[in-house]
């Protein structure tokens, strides 16, 4: 773990800056401070953009009544991406225009649901925990099955009809 926070906070500063030098020697000072300050403003404007996207896709979800694991997915990566994109480098700039990139985001998601996958049925995370509720916490042990009997599902008229919970 250390050796990839060393590589991430040392080494990829250090190469963003040599490609920074390296690119002022040949463009200029002023036109490699265009790119830098235009990378940033466009990759904001993209982040936001996405960011929107991915939001409409996640309250789509929930009103079908559906688990948005992969638009949370890209949530985090948008939100990646405009962190990438506001730092300068070409390094992180190319980063984040990449995980702004709806196809090459999808592979991304997919590889990290593998690797999700894996760390679970290696045993190196554990799923099951505590949910925060209105009324407090919440553990496995607390999950009750509220599946009605069938007896429930008559009416007072005797029809068959569902219960209702509320």
């Amino acid at each position: 773990m250390f050796a990839r926070l060393a590589i991430l906070f040392v080494i990829v500063p250090i190469v963003e800056l040599v490609l920074l030098i390296w690119l002022g020697d040949l463009i200029s000072f002023w036109p490699t401070v265009g790119i830098i300050v235009v990378t940033g403003i466009l990759g904001a404007w993209l982040a936001k953009w996405q960011g929107r996207a991915v939001l409409r896709a996640i309250q789509q979800r929930l009103q079908r009544g559906e688990i948005p694991s992969d638009s949370l997915i890209d949530g985090m990566l948008v939100l990646v991406a405009g962190a990438l994109m506001v730092t300068p480098g070409l390094i992180t700039d190319t980063t984040g225009f990449l995980l702004l990139v709806p196809p090459f985001r999808r592979l991304l998601r997919r590889r990290i649901k593998k690797w999700f996958k894996g760390k679970i049925r290696s045993g190196d995370v554990h799923v099951a925990g505590s949910w925060r509720t209105g009324s407090g916490w919440m553990d496995d042990e607390d999950v009750i099955d509220v599946t009605p009997e069938p007896d429930s599902y008559n009416g007072a008229d005797g029809s068959k009809q569902p219960v209702s919970l509320h």
